[in-house]
């Protein structure tokens, strides 16, 4: 070998030890690498399933935590909604954790906390008890074995409940009910095992053997609070509790959203309205766990508080206006057993503000009279005469009357086969007046209505003549009023709100489009007629209804932030007609009030400043066959330059039974123009 030959051509004798040195450490070299080969391929053969388990077992995961929702201020910055914190016991569950460790944990626990018992099931205790070791290898010799586990542990459960659920001590059962709230969680979510109430004894002791029960520590949690009353209660929602959890109805969307289980979430109005704007943002925490259990969490991201919102609404005006509500619903109540509430609407007539909401419901069997002020958006009622004003505007449109020529006589309508259909003051014809549109609104002419409605409808009428004409005059009405909001959804931001109620328009029924012309068939709601007069008072700008005027952060101090986006009015549809269309009805609403006749509805309302225009409304009910009435309102202020409109309802009054409609307007305005100055 050539290699050979050059390591061995050595002239130097005493040099010839040098080839056999070079291979033996060749030779140590080829058996380090042999063996070393050989312990790589020990380990990877028979420890390689260990190594890559033991890897498996480390993870670090990232972990949510709840934060305050936002809170609800009213518009001078009062808090309506707030939060109230608590120091409460918390529990993250790490992975894969073994029912007979949190069985441990719960048992130690209890040791320093009680919590509530009320609601453990038997179920409930018996899945604690045979979480026990011990006690499910006990319970197992006694029930009848089988290959399905399913089957085995149902029959274990049933001996537990049988046998033993009714000898559980009260430790037994608290510790049950904490573990029923650990065994709720999820892998590294964490719950509540109490959140109100926990005393200064049960922080101390948990905290001093907290090393002594993984997972278990002391956190913070929060509950809605009302500072300033809860007049607007039903207009403001609530939230699910943590028993609560997720609505049924949305549970999957909230989920994949990132909600827990047990979170809290609004479930109705403005707390549900604007939960994404409420909820905030979750608290990350990196967990370090090793086989399952929890051995470090580093919080990477403290959450943020949701956003706030901001209403329309001055808290003391709108508690000054539920109050009057109240008390004229216990009055009305105290003379009508029929009376089923009261309900009104103050609003900016120029940008749809809401300045108040107020209802109240009365319990026909009791008389108790509650806060409803969700009812102004979703009761609906006949509400009468107040619509006339459209009624007007609508015929004004058509071109059945115009500015300067809508003279007719009021004199009763008289129809082969019904019965006859007159104003209130001109029941038999004795009292027939001529009137143009807007005195015919100055004293709620029914007969000027029924009249228009006919020349609408093409129906040349006379006295005795049967009504021939099209139900298309249903759809025609309606379409006029529709403009104004009555009959539609007023878009208000609110969940829940309703149409109303269409009575029928088949031929048969054509009888009743003349009462749909003054107020006496459709039913609208309170909200309907506020919109209604608003674009009345704003020259035909139909706006939606809005109560919350802005979105707002949070200071660092947790106090109220800078405002984030604000609520611009909305305008739904624009009337665009000439400005002495407009001219006719605003008379109108001003002779009601203020005109010389001796028939005008609105006197009442005269001797209010600054000067107000309105519009009355009577419309004939009946509760079963008990005739009754609907007192309403509609009315704006200043009537030159309007800033603020006003609607009524006072549903199921016995007949002649008062004026509540417009005493409790005097008393609004009143209020009003005490907390926003004139």
């Amino acid at each position: 070998m050539k290699f050979f030959k050059k390591i061995t051509i050595n002239r130097d004798p005493n040099k010839s030890h040098i080839p056999f040195r070079l291979n033996f450490l060749f030779f140590i070299v080829f058996l380090l690498f042999a063996a070393l080969i050989a312990q790589l391929a020990y380990l990877q053969v028979d420890y390689g399933q260990k190594f890559r388990s033991t890897v498996n077992s480390a993870n670090n995961t990232t972990a949510t935590g709840k934060v305050q929702r936002g809170s609800i201020y009213d518009s001078t910055g009062r808090v309506l909604v707030g939060n109230k914190s608590h120091q409460a016991i918390q529990y993250t569950k790490g992975l894969s954790v073994a029912s007979t460790k949190m069985y441990e944990v719960a048992n130690k626990l209890g040791e320093y906390l009680t919590i509530s018992t009320s609601t453990m099931t038997d179920r409930n205790l018996a899945d604690y008890y045979l979480a026990g070791a011990a006690n499910l290898k006990a319970v197992s010799k006694k029930v009848k074995t089988s290959t399905d586990d399913d089957v085995l542990y149902a029959r274990e459960v049933a001996y537990t409940e049988k046998h033993i659920v009714q000898n559980m001590t009260d430790a037994q059962k608290n510790a049950a009910a904490i573990y029923y709230k650990m065994n709720s969680a999820y892998s590294l979510s964490t719950v509540n095992i109490k959140s109100t109430g926990v005393t200064s004894t049960e922080l101390a002791e948990i905290g001093e053997h907290q090393s002594e029960m993984p997972g278990i520590k002391v956190g913070t949690s929060w509950t809605r609070s009302y500072p300033n009353g809860t007049d607007l209660s039903s207009v403001l929602g609530t939230v699910t509790t943590e028993k609560q959890g997720l609505p049924s109805d949305n549970i999957k969307t909230l989920l994949a959203e990132g909600y827990s289980r047990d979170d809290s979430v609004g479930q109705s109005q403005l707390e549900k309205q604007y939960e994404n704007v409420l909820s905030g943002t979750k608290s990350q925490t990196e967990v370090k766990t090793q086989d399952g259990v929890i051995q470090k969490e580093i919080k990477k991201y403290g959450g943020k508080k949701g956003d706030n919102i901001q209403l329309t609404v001055n808290s003391k005006f709108q508690k000054k206006v539920q109050q009057i509500i109240m008390s004229e619903a216990k009055t009305v109540g105290s003379a009508n057993a029929y009376s089923p509430g009261a309900y009104a609407v103050v609003m900016n007539p120029s940008t749809g503000a809401i300045y108040a909401l107020a209802g109240a419901s009365r319990n026909l069997s009791t008389g108790k009279v509650t806060e409803n002020a969700l009812g102004t958006i979703n009761q609906s009622f006949v509400m009468g005469s107040v619509v006339k004003g459209a009624t007007v505007m609508g015929a004004l449109q058509d071109g059945v009357i115009t500015p300067t020529n809508s003279t007719l006589t009021d004199t009763p309508i008289k129809l082969a086969g019904t019965a006859s259909k007159s104003s209130w003051f001109n029941k038999t014809g004795s009292a027939s007046i001529s009137l143009n549109a807007s005195t015919a609104m100055e004293v709620s002419s029914n007969s000027y209505m029924m009249q228009l409605a006919m020349k609408e409808g093409n129906f040349n009428y006379s006295s005795g003549k049967a009504l021939t004409m099209s139900n298309s005059v249903f759809s025609k009405l309606r379409g006029y009023f529709n403009e104004f909001g009555l009959g539609v959804k007023t878009g208000i931001d609110l969940p829940g709100e309703a149409t109303g109620y269409e009575g029928s328009s088949a031929q048969k029924d054509i009888g009743k489009a003349l009462d749909l012309s003054y107020g006496n068939y459709d039913s609208y709601t309170t909200i309907q007629l506020a919109q209604y007069i608003a674009t009345m008072a704003n020259g035909g700008r139909r706006i939606a209804p809005h109560i919350v005027s802005a979105i707002t952060g949070t200071k660092a101090n947790g106090s109220q932030g800078a405002v984030k986006t604000n609520v611009k009015p909305r305008v739904l549809n624009t009337i665009d007609v000439p400005s002495s269309y407009f001219d006719v009805v605003h008379t109108g609403y001003w002779d009601v009030v203020h005109g010389t006749s001796t028939y005008k509805t609105g006197s009442a309302l005269e001797n209010l400043s600054p000067a107000v225009a309105a519009k009355s409304g009577t419309a004939e009910t009946y509760h079963g066959t008990t005739s009754t009435e609907t007192l309403s309102l509609v009315t704006y202020a200043p009537y030159k330059n309007p800033k603020v409109v006003i609607a009524i309802a006072f549903p199921g009054i016995t007949a002649t039974n008062g004026a509540y409609n417009t005493t409790t307007a005097t008393q609004i305005y009143k209020a009003f123009w005490k907390y926003y100055n004139k």
